[in-house]
């Protein structure tokens, strides 16, 4: 409610309550004193200010006094006052009226300024509150800038920062900048605008530059700025918390491209380690072998020739068989990855996996186990093979020779083929399992790589499926999947 709109219905209350406590009065004028109908008729002053503030009650001091004078003080319906007791009486009222108007307009106007400075203490607890929360920056931007342009009550609000050598809206509510207001708040169009004196048109725009440490980090642009010097206080203190949210966005955007970095360098790091460890093995390997073949002072059997070349071989099969993992994980992370199902029997895909290995599983050393009536599996031929390869390779890697690797596939009871690949060697400990298909995981004492795993995880996953790892019977590791069993019975395969 406006001011004039208050004191106009504070005035119409204390005339109505005048006009009503006098013509209550009225009938008792003869049997009630001078002083009693006066203190009745204060009533509507108190009234008329509590309503229409200071305007209100002089209002109905007016009317008080007229009806006081005319009604109550003989002679009655006269202006004139007979006697010095009643001149007395009529003045004593009409000041104690003004002095009672005063302090309850006055009592009016700290009860609104105690109100308004407990709503923006409010505000500002509020804005405390979100800067140090942990919302997203952006929800931090729009919630301030809302905040901004309700407090002041501004036809818009918007909050500007500098993005390629150009200012860009992060932040907005109420009218939207136009292409026009945003050519005129560009740096090159002018000095941005003090919160001064002035008071500005409601519909002008103005810009408020934000500033930490003498450091420009953004504009705020509004539409018409509060009027009163106290508002434009608390103008100044939303403006310099937005500066800080804005700076905080940048030092938390600067810490997110660090982390990146260290994390893309851990990984360098990490590829090149895992690399070069797993090239060194075969390539010592083929290294010594053809050195001493080439020796013209070391003399060889047939036998032990034969022998020297199938090392160099099954270790050069084993550097095609790396060199092919790392582009499946070069695939992989381009998100390439791209499933080609059919459906395929899993006893065709072990012996696939069997002659991809080579002569780097020993003979006879892998038992198949498969169960009765086993359905096709609608899966990626080609990615299903390398998962086995992988984890029957793992398997040979980390068991003694002399041990079975057991490979086997039995319906899980929910349209799907469970196979494990099981080995005896040392195991995997519990609180290493969730980290085991990690890319270059590599635990301490002859772990297992995690190039190879982690592409039979990322294999099983572009299924649909998820691999994991328990514990198997007696000793050793159990390597398990499933894969989505196919609706086409087994005899078309």
């Amino acid at each position: 409610m406006t001011s004039v709109r208050r004191s106009l219905a504070g005035s119409f209350v204390s005339i109505v309550l005048v006009v009503a406590l006098g013509a209550m009065l009225f009938p008792f004028r003869s049997h009630l004193s001078v002083a009693t109908a006066g203190l009745v008729l204060v009533v509507p002053v108190v009234a008329g200010v509590v309503i229409g503030g200071f305007v209100g009650g002089l209002v109905g001091l007016t009317a008080g006094f007229v009806v006081y004078d005319v009604v109550f003080i003989p002679p009655y319906y006269s202006l004139r006052v007979g006697t010095a007791d009643n001149w007395a009486a009529l003045g004593v009222y009409a000041v104690v009226m003004v002095l009672v108007a005063q302090v309850v307009a006055r009592l009016g106007s700290t009860r609104k300024e105690a109100q308004r400075r407990a709503e923006e203490a409010r505000r500002l607890f509020e804005l405390s509150e979100l800067l140090v929360g942990d919302k997203a920056t952006a929800d931090q931007f729009e919630t301030i800038v809302t905040t901004v342009r309700l407090a002041f009550d501004l036809p818009s609000a918007a909050l500007l920062v500098p993005r390629d050598d150009r200012l860009q809206v992060v932040a907005s509510t109420g009218e939207p900048l136009s292409e026009d207001d945003l050519g005129r708040l560009a740096p090159s169009s002018g000095r941005p605008v003090s919160l001064g004196a002035a008071v500005p048109a409601r519909d002008q725009l103005q810009a408020i530059a934000l500033s930490v440490s003498e450091r420009p980090v953004g504009l705020l642009a509004v539409r018409g700025l509060p009027p009163a010097g106290a508002d434009r206080v608390l103008l100044r203190t939303f403006v310099n918390h937005l500066a800080l949210a804005l700076e905080r966005a940048q030092l938390r955007e600067q810490a997110v491209k660090a982390e990146l970095l260290e994390e893309v360098d851990r990984l360098r790091r990490s590829l090149v380690s895992a690399v070069s460890h797993d090239l060194r093995t075969p390539l010592a390997t083929i290294k010594l072998s053809a050195s001493n073949l080439i020796d013209p002072s070391v003399s060889f059997s047939g036998e032990d020739s034969r022998e020297l070349l199938g090392l160099i071989d099954l270790q050069a099969d084993r550097l095609d068989r790396l060199v092919a993992n790392l582009l499946d994980m070069t695939r992989i992370q381009a998100g390439a990855l791209d499933p080609h199902r059919e459906p395929v029997a899993v006893a065709n895909l072990v012996s696939e996996a069997l002659a991809s290995v080579g002569p780097s599983v020993g003979p006879g050393r892998v038992r198949w186990m498969a169960s009765e009536a086993l359905p096709l599996v609608d899966v990626d031929r080609i990615l299903m093979c390398q998962v086995l390869a992988n984890l029957i390779e793992n398997a040979a890697r980390h068991g003694p020779e002399d041990t079975d690797i057991t490979v086997a596939a039995a319906p899980n009871g929910h349209g799907q083929v469970r196979i494990a690949v099981g080995d005896c060697g040392p195991g995997v400990p519990i609180e290493e399992r969730s980290s085991i298909f990690e890319l270059f995981n590599r635990r301490e004492a002859g772990g297992r790589a995690g190039i190879g795993l982690a592409i039979a995880k990322a294999f099983v996953e572009a299924h649909g499926e998820r691999i994991w790892v328990e514990g198997a019977p007696g000793s050793g590791a159990r390597f398990v999947f499933n894969l989505p069993a196919s609706s086409l019975p087994a005899e078309t395969a």
